[in-house]
């Protein structure tokens, strides 16, 4: 196999287990990230609501596949940005 191939595994991926930030803490009970409202001061997101519509109350996959709709797109992004 390839190393490109092996990369663009990798990178596929990454991209399908990044909803595990939403999925574990929910399945164990667990607040929210501590960090992350400690350091919403120190740093603005350039898209900060990028999960597409899925707001508090709706369903897990909903979130899930918000998340991983947009590491497609900031790959896609960029890919094309690169080239």
């Amino acid at each position: 196999m390839k190393i490109t191939t092996k990369l663009w595994l990798g990178i596929l991926l990454l991209a399908l287990i990044s909803p595990l930030g939403l999925i574990l803490p929910a399945y164990f009970k667990a607040g929210p990230p501590f960090g992350e409202s400690k350091l919403l001061v120190l740093w603005k997101a350039p898209m900060p609501d990028y999960s597409f519509g899925a707001k508090e109350g709706c369903w897990l996959w909903q979130s899930s596949l918000a998340y991983i709709i947009s590491a497609a797109a900031g790959i896609i992004i960029t890919v094309i940005e690169c080239y």
